[in-house]
Parts: C-alpha cells; structure tokens; sequence
C-alpha cells in the first residue's frame, strides 16, 4: 500500500473501491529541491501529499521573503485559499529538498468526495487537523516571545535546523537572523 493510503486509512479505513479511485486519481512523482508548486498570481489546482521532502510557504513583503510555514514527510501541502477559491494565490509553495509527492487536482478532489461519501470524513477531518496548526501558528505570532516561538519549533521540528536555511526560519519566527543566531548560541 502507497504511503498516501496508509496515512489515509490510518484517518478513516478504505474499501477498495476507494482505494482504487484514490489510486486512478493521483499522480505519485518525484521532483527536485527549488521545485515551485505555486507561485503568486497561479491557482492552486492541485494539493500534494508529501511520501519525502521539505516544503516552505512563504510569501514577499517589500521584497523579503516570509516563511509562513513548513511541512515534511507525512503532510498535505496546499495553499488552502487558493485551492478551495480557485482564485489566485498569494503565497510561493517551494520545496526545499527532492521530494517523493502524490497530487490530485481540485476537480479530481470533488469527484471523490461526490462518489465517495466516506471520503468527506477524511477531507473534514485533515481540514481541522489543518485548521488547528494553522490557528496555532497565528496564535504563536501574536502571543508568544521570540524565544517561547523559537523553543516551539524546536519541540515541533527538532531537525529544522538541519534541513531548513537559518534566513527562512528567522522569518518564520518573526525576528532577525542576528536575533535567532543569538537565540541558538545562549547557553542553556
């Protein structure tokens, strides 16, 4: 069984017609580090699902780059307003390292959701477990110190700073890489 599908069965278990159609749906590709998934202006017509690899979302302020987030093995990548709008997006989705993916497209996605009522129990429970990161990623920005956020990460992602470029973490923190590189060398 596909990576995809076992994490799938792991959220609800699949007949195999689903399975099947799951199977007819997705593509399974390999694609080098620096790959874009999405880039600003693009819709998001596809959602990926990670077997390998590191992706970054991030957007341009004043011309910085800003990491909002990171996903690795085991996670759905999306840019989730474009996606579900099927409107422009706003974000770059770039990957960071070689990366096994499976994608489906937007039309395919509500095909089996259509076919598959079981399916709507999956897609509604990754769209909370999504919704709840996301809302914790916001609420860390807004109320945490830089270190409370640095410390976070740490306990989230112990191997961030040996897969991800110092610059794109400081940005994700919302600090300086003078301030994290601070941050990281005071004893503890």
């Amino acid at each position: 069984m596909s990576s995809l599908l076992t994490f799938l069965n792991s959220v609800q278990p699949l007949g195999e017609e689903l399975r099947t159609a799951i199977l007819q749906r997705t593509v399974r590709e390999y694609l080098p580090a620096r790959t874009l998934l999405l880039a600003p202006g693009k819709v998001a017509r596809q959602v990926y699902f990670l077997e390998t690899g590191l992706v970054r979302g991030y957007t341009l302020l004043h011309g910085r780059e800003i990491s909002s987030w990171f996903m690795q093995a085991g996670d759905f990548v999306i840019s989730i307003v474009s996606f579900l709008t099927q409107q422009p997006s706003e974000e770059y989705l770039e990957l960071l390292e070689p990366a096994v993916v499976h994608s489906i497209t937007y039309d395919q996605l509500q095909a089996l959701y259509h076919d598959f009522p079981e399916f709507n129990f999956i897609g509604r429970r990754l769209i909370e477990k999504y919704y709840v990161l996301s809302e914790q990623r916001a609420q860390h920005l807004r109320s945490r110190t830089a270190i409370e956020r640095y410390e976070l990460l740490l306990q989230d992602f112990p191997s961030v700073f040996q897969r991800v470029a110092v610059q794109h973490i400081a940005s994700h923190l919302g600090m300086a890489p003078e301030t994290l590189s601070r941050l990281r060398n005071k004893p503890a």
